[in-house]
């Protein structure tokens, strides 16, 4: 019996989202009109005629880890007499449905063996009576048991199925199917409504059997109320009737419970009494299968011990693991697939243990490696400022002269354990790896760092890591030094690496003579381009479009550096909308909020700190096109030479900055560009500018012209000569307008077409802005230009 009250309820408010439902849901229907089409017992090909008459099943034959449509499919296809049978004695009436159901299980049990002998053939209670109620939809229902045990607790049932009880089971879902479909004859408009939506392609469901299906499922889903915790846990009506006391008395005994038995309900217990193998695994080390077959071994011997009933699954297996635990599916926020939880009594025997001569952790050796986790705080001092190989001391006492939270773990510190370096609030990143340099001295710690992350990880990031869940500093973050296991050690460098890899790439090398190769300019002119670098730190290349500014750029800082090493080299373009928020530090969207998030100057200074004996070129295309002293507000100044490595106090998280000594700033802009010819004060006083003209001359390009052995190239650079005279000589324009070499560069092969798309495309439109308001001179030009690829 159900409250048919809540019943007539239920059915109400599944007809108010019936239509909107339907289109998701009308495939059972469509299932069953399918396979009674398709289905043919005496199939000569058995295998592909059930596959033909199941393809409409979608989820009730195939699920994440379930699969019996396919394995029946697998099966017919190597024995399909056999598959055969099967179904011929399921679908006889004449006898018993659950010795059927039975018996098909047990067929499903020597098939497999015989023929995938180590795998599941998934044929449980579900898919049996799909098949079932494919083939006889107005007798049969589906019985799947969380949507048959939610509906009739919903329903307050005077039945709710129990695990592993198949026979009732099946019998009152049964019931329960025709009770809802009873009363859906008398919802008039509900039938009336489903009359309406019924296609050709659907069965008609004439005892209105899969709509009460349905509507099971629809309660399940939408209306049955939030499952308790317990519930949740797949053995919780599993009893293996052991007390408190008999545990006690187990736990004495050394045969049952054995030093790695201890060990795992020891960490078990210390990790909150539920955890995943893995989630195991990482905070007290050994591997996952340690706890996961060590378990199994304990539950075999305590059941063997007390003969206490053993669960059975759905397989017909024995889960030895049930004995101590209860368990479920790991969600997406749990690290693992199982979630193991200790029973009452046992977990209560094991408060009254003493654990003092177990091992909480698999590596607690004096000799060992140990992790840790230190908190900075950055506006006392930062770690990310320490230069790496720096050594740092960390007292052991406060300002007030009492000993630091978690005072064991200075003591317990020895030479040479790993570090993981953290800034706390408001920075809240991990941002180094050290190691301790020297155990304390009973006044400091002491450490040395060992690299600086150019990518620190965020708080957040690892604070959502269930692998971290039960880290000490997670569990309680005040203090400044804690412990880390192994397994969370690992954990936090495999994210760091994932964001900070380790570039072993052996770079090419390049020299003064490869600049001097690949860029048209005189060895002259770059020792003065050098010299100019170093002694400002900052320079600006300008020149007209085309003599090759970016490139240089790039070259110049490869020249200096001995290498093509892209990680010491940014290279950013600026405009007219371009910030400090983007250059240094600002709030950016996050979510539902905003976040404070470092810009890309100020991450490239802290990469450029981490490694202060290598220069690191920072390169600024269009320069001035930005707003110098909007984009870099209280830097401007600290990136004079004079005043690096000073420091100063950011706007926005109050903490110190500045601008490293090995870091070295490379503009460029376009002398041509009419619309910029005021240049910002603070911009020319802080660079210096160096003139890039065009590179014709050089002896560079006068052995590029040689390989290319083209006369009409030749003539065309004669020409563009000519041109860059008379434009250097009108006294609107000048030298910073004439035509760069690059236009000409990069070709190993001279052709005709190529040359007047040069002209035609680059040259020209260039000469009419230029020349916008002298069509005297464009023409005569444009006719100089062209007249050169004339015979």
């Amino acid at each position: 019996m159900v409250n048919e009250g809540k019943l007539k309820n239920a059915i109400k408010q599944y007809e108010l989202i019936f239509k909107g439902r339907w289109s998701d849901e009308k495939f059972k229907w469509e299932a069953i009109k399918n396979f009674k089409a398709k289905w043919d017992i005496n199939a000569e090909n058995f295998g592909q005629m059930f596959y033909a008459a199941t393809e409409n099943t979608y989820g009730l034959l195939a699920s994440m880890n379930n699969f019996p449509r396919k394995m029946i499919y697998e099966y017919s296809l190597q024995d399909q007499e056999t598959v055969r049978g099967m179904f011929i004695n399921l679908y006889d009436e004449s006898k018993d449905v659950i010795d059927r159901i039975i018996k098909f299980q047990a067929d499903a049990d020597e098939i497999c063996n015989r023929l995938s002998p180590g795998m599941q053939h998934y044929q449980r209670p579900m898919a049996i009576t799909v098949y079932l109620w494919l083939n006889y939809p107005d007798k049969y229902s589906v019985f799947k048991y969380t949507v048959c045990r939610e509906t009739c607790v919903f329903l307050d049932s005077d039945f709710v199925p129990k695990k592993g009880d198949t026979s009732t089971n099946i019998k009152g879902n049964h019931q329960l199917v025709n009770i809802i479909a009873k009363a859906v004859t008398s919802e008039k408009s509900l039938v009336e409504l489903f009359n309406e939506v019924m296609e050709d392609s659907c069965y008609p469901d004439p005892a209105y059997k899969t709509l009460a299906f349905d509507i099971c499922f629809y309660i399940s889903e939408k209306l049955s109320k939030k499952k308790t915790v317990e519930e949740d846990w797949i053995d919780s009506e599993y009893d293996p009737r052991i007390s408190k006391d008999k545990w006690i008395e187990l736990l004495c005994d050394e045969k049952i419970f054995t030093t790695q038995s201890l060990e795992i309900v020891y960490r078990l217990r210390d990790y909150g009494g539920a955890a995943t193998c893995k989630q195991l695994s990482v905070k007290y080390g050994e591997e996952p299968n340690y706890y996961n077959v060590g378990s199994s071994s304990l539950g075999r011997r305590v059941a063997e011990k007390t003969s206490c009933e053993v669960r059975i699954d759905e397989e017909g297996k024995q889960r030895w693991w049930a004995v101590l635990y209860m368990g479920h599916k790991a969600d997406k926020t749990e690290y693992g697939s199982f979630v193991w939880k200790l029973r009452k009594e046992l977990k209560e025997a094991l408060d009254e243990y003493d654990f003092d001569a177990v091992k909480l952790y698999s590596t607690e050796a004096d000799d060992e490696q140990r992790y840790w986790w230190l908190n900075a705080n950055p506006k006392i001092w930062s770690f990310s400022e320490l230069p790496v190989g720096n050594i740092q001391s960390y007292t052991l006492f406060n300002e007030n002269g009492n000993k630091r939270r978690i005072f064991q773990n200075f003591l317990d510190a020895k030479a040479g354990d790993a570090v993981i370096g953290y800034e706390s609030y408001p920075v809240k990143q991990v941002v180094a790896v050290s190691k301790i340099s020297q155990e304390n001295d009973g006044k400091n710690l002491y450490f040395e760092k060992v690299e600086g992350l150019t990518s620190p990880i965020d708080y957040i990031t690892l604070r959502k890591a269930a692998e971290l869940e039960k880290m000490e500093y997670f569990v309680n973050p005040q203090g400044s030094l804690f412990k880390l296991t192994k397994g969370e050690y690992d954990f936090i460098m495999d994210v760091i690496r994932e964001e900070n890899p380790i570039n072993e790439k052996q770079f090419d090398s390049y020299t003064k003579n490869d600049f001097l190769a690949d860029v048209y300019m005189t060895a002259e002119k770059y020792d003065t381009l050098i010299a100019l670098l170093k002694k400002k730190q900052n320079i600006i290349l300008q020149g007209a479009p085309g003599v090759g500014k970016t490139f240089a750029a790039k070259r110049l800082a490869y020249s200096i550096i001995g290498a093509k090493d892209e990680n010491q080299i940014e290279t950013i373009q600026f405009h007219q909308n371009y910030s400090y928020e983007d250059f240094i530090m600002g709030y950016k969207p996050s979510g539902d909020g905003f976040e404070l998030r470092n810009g890309v100057f100020y991450k490239f200074c802290q990469r450029a700190a981490n490694n202060p004996d290598l220069p690191y070129f920072f390169i600024i295309d269009e320069i001035n096109r930005g707003n110098l002293s909007k984009i870099f507000g209280e830097l401007l100044m600290l990136i004079e030479k004079e005043y690096r490595g000073t420091k100063t106090v950011l706007a926005y998280n109050g903490l110190t900055f500045t601008v490293p000594k090995n870091v070295y700033i490379i503009g460029m802009m376009n002398t041509a560009d009419r619309s910029l010819a005021m240049i910002d004060y603070a911009l020319r006083r802080r660079f210096s500018f160096y003139s890039m003209e065009p590179g014709f001359i050089s002896e560079g390009f006068q052995r590029y012209m040689k390989k290319l052995d083209n006369e009409t190239f030749n003539l065309l650079i004669e020409k563009v000569m000519d041109l860059n005279t008379e434009i250097i000589k009108d006294s609107s324009l000048g030298s910073g307008f004439c035509i760069g070499h690059s236009y000409f560069c990069n070709q190993t092969e001279c052709t005709d077409e190529w040359m007047q798309s040069v002209v035609e495309y680059d040259i020209i439109p260039t000469l009419e802005e230029y020349w916008f308001d002298d069509a005297t001179k464009l023409q005569r030009w444009q006719n100089i230009l062209r007249g050169v690829f004339n015979d």
